[in-house]
């Protein structure tokens, strides 16, 4: 009977787990929010990072920046602005004004309730809603999605008076809550600026007018706020603001002014990933210009290492790698192939292979065709000027390619191969390639040849192999290579906590017991020689 209940109570139970299954499209029955609820729940949270001082709630608003920018329409702005602010509040109509109106977005003006009247005078709001008239971070952070609204709809000038009336009153209020929203707002009031300058830039181009772009006016108002910033200790806000004012510079091809920007500041250690690889990457290209190839690739390979995602910032990423590409060819290095293969790269990287190809191989001819061919895309990227001193490592390249071939070649016939303009050229490219260590070779002036280092050939004067640079080179690079392998297995090296201890208490008994002994020695108690047992037997 008993087994017969127990598998009567197990079939019921199976039953009831049967009949309850549990839901297998739980996530696709959650509502999606429209960007107008989305935009309100936003604002709790800003009213809630306010109230209790906790900045990680503006952050998690931050972050959402992105996906709701691209569901952005003036209908969802108006009913957010609306739900915000009282009726006929100075700040409701001031912001419903830069928000482009339709006919059906009339019609619900027209329409429109008092948001505030639901609120008793002396009434607390409830928990999870919005004050009648609420704090200024919510109040910027209205601003900040109208200015992305007019910056996608190409609305430049509109945008830059509301980015500008925005500014002034985030230094008004001067909040600390504020920091983080602001640092947004500086950054895209110099993105209108960067588009009113190349909107300028391109009407200025077809009048045949040239003109100064209005993004140099902006800098006077930069300066100002990173210095505020900095005296504040707003690690965002200063971040946004030194790499503006970094691009602001090489815009104008200002690199000693960036220069001295970068060394009497400070970049703050706390920003995040993306200003910072920002940062790191004009910085290298402000090294690259000044000749500082192994630093600028440094900052450069540092910058695509903490850059997002390829798929996420495909435009910077293939704006870093062009100038990585160039610095490494300065250095001597040859890229990797598989770099060219990169899904996002690929048609990115397509003219810069050419000059790759060209420089690997020493054909002058190739670099100089590749160089017209794509001198515009070059001249925009802004990597034209750092290409042509790749002429020299060209012609670095073929001279080697020959020493390597020929034992013995004419000055005429190195001027024909590398496609010089005279002999008289080709011999002092030869002498300094001679002098640098490029190749082991030697010119004969009277005879118009150079004549290659030949191994081998012992008391003629060239000697072999092991009286070259090359087996110092080889050896130092193997020493280098364990001795950074010694420094990072050292770095890397963990040790469990409190082992320590343990030794300490060991040693503590050995030293308990020498004393123990010492004193028993002394006694007479452990004597050797007194002890006729120990005596061997005869």
């Amino acid at each position: 009977m008993a087994g017969e209940q127990k598998a009567t109570s197990s079939k019921d139970d199976t039953t009831k787990m049967q009949v309850d299954p549990a839901p297998k499209d739980a996530k696709d029955t959650t509502p999606t929010l429209t960007p107008a609820e989305e935009i309100r729940a936003n604002l709790v949270l800003i009213e809630r990072a306010v109230s209790t001082l906790e900045p990680r709630f503006t952050a998690r608003v931050l972050r959402s920046l992105t996906t709701l920018r691209k569901r952005l329409d003036a209908a969802a702005l108006s009913e957010a602005v609306r739900g915000a602010f009282s009726k006929d509040g100075p700040v409701r109509q001031a912001l419903l004004a830069y928000i482009p109106t339709t006919g059906t977005e009339a019609t619900v003006a027209s329409m429109d309730v008092d948001s505030g009247a639901s609120t008793a005078p002396g009434a607390t709001p409830a928990k999870g809603s919005i004050p009648a008239e609420p704090s200024p971070e919510s109040e910027v952070y209205l601003r900040l999605l109208i200015i992305l609204h007019l910056l996608d709809k190409a609305s430049v000038a509109k945008g830059k008076e509301l980015a500008h009336e925005t500014v002034d009153k985030i230094q008004q209020w001067n909040r600390r809550s504020l920091d983080a929203i602001a640092a947004k707002v500086y950054f895209y009031l110099g993105r209108l600026y960067e588009m009113d300058n190349n909107v300028d830039a391109t009407t200025n181009g077809v009048n045949g007018i040239k003109k100064a772009g209005e993004l140099a006016e902006i800098r006077p108002l930069l300066l100002a706020a990173q210095r505020t910033a900095s005296l504040r200790h707003d690690d965002e806000l200063q971040a946004t603001l030194i790499n503006l004012l970094l691009r602001n510079y090489l815009h104008y091809n200002l690199y000693q002014q960036a220069d001295k920007l970068v060394s009497k500041t400070k970049f703050p250690d706390s920003a995040g990933n993306a200003q910072l690889s920002r940062y790191l990457y004009y910085l290298g290209r402000i090294r690259a210009v000044q000749l500082s190839y192994t630093e600028a690739h440094t900052h450069l390979q540092q910058a695509i290492r903490r850059a997002p995602n390829a798929a996420l910032a495909p435009g910077f990423y293939q704006t870093v790698h062009k100038l990585f590409l160039v610095v490494e060819l300065l250095m001597g290095d040859i890229p990797e192939r598989s770099l060219f293969r990169h899904p996002v790269l690929k048609g990115a990287l397509g003219s810069y292979l050419k000059i790759v190809q060209a420089v690997r191989t020493g054909d002058l001819a190739q670099f100089q065709s590749a160089l017209q061919a794509y001198t515009p895309q070059f001249t925009q990227d802004g990597t034209y000027t750092l290409i042509l001193r790749l002429r020299h490592n060209v012609i670095k390249t073929g001279v080697r390619s020959l020493s390597i071939a020929y034992s013995r070649i004419s000055l005429k016939d190195i001027c024909l191969k590398l496609h010089l303009d005279s002999e008289e050229d080709a011999e002092y490219i030869v002498g300094k390639a001679v002098r640098d260590g490029v190749i082991d070779a030697r010119v004969d002036h009277g005879k118009g040849w150079m004549e290659s280092w030949r191994r081998g050939e012992g008391q003629s004067g060239r000697g072999d192999l092991y009286e070259s640079a090359e087996p110092r080179e080889a050896f130092g690079k193997r020493i280098g290579f364990c001795l950074e392998l010694h420094n990072e297995s050292v770095k890397a090296m963990r040790y469990p906590l409190n082992t320590h201890r343990k030794d300490l208490a060991t040693a503590a008994e050995a030293r308990e017991r020498e004393k123990e002994l010492a004193k028993e020695i002394v006694e007479g108690e452990h004597d050797d020689d007194d002890d006729p047992g120990s005596l061997p037997d005869f």
